[in-house]
């Protein structure tokens, strides 16, 4: 299963109203950070596909959502299930870090 991108007119069937947890990744086109997470989240991606949807929102882009969540610094990692927002970590993190964090709340 590969990455989604959302925007504001996608997120909400794509995300809230998904049949599986989504996690999703805020970044931007300019984010050195976001940029080197990427990575991260297309191994997540791919080991946690039966468990897991992988999406990622363009602030610049989606800035609707953005500011629904209140997106003030990326990356921001939001975990969602069910329409609820389940875990939450701003900036970078470690395979582990993630792994861990998934594993605890999937």
């Amino acid at each position: 299963m590969s990455i989604v991108h959302v925007s504001d007119d996608t997120f909400e069937a794509e995300v809230l109203q998904s049949g599986k947890p989504v996690l999703v990744d805020f970044w931007a086109e300019w984010c050195g950070p976001c940029k080197m997470i990427a990575p991260l989240l297309e191994q997540v991606a791919g080991e946690y596909a039966d468990r897991l949807q992988v999406a990622k929102v363009d602030v610049e882009a989606s800035q609707g959502t953005a500011m629904k969540f209140g997106i003030r610094s990326i990356p921001t990692l939001m975990l969602f299930r069910d329409g609820v927002v389940q875990a939450q970590h701003v900036g970078m993190l470690s395979k582990e870090q993630l792994s861990q964090l998934l594993d605890e709340k999937l």
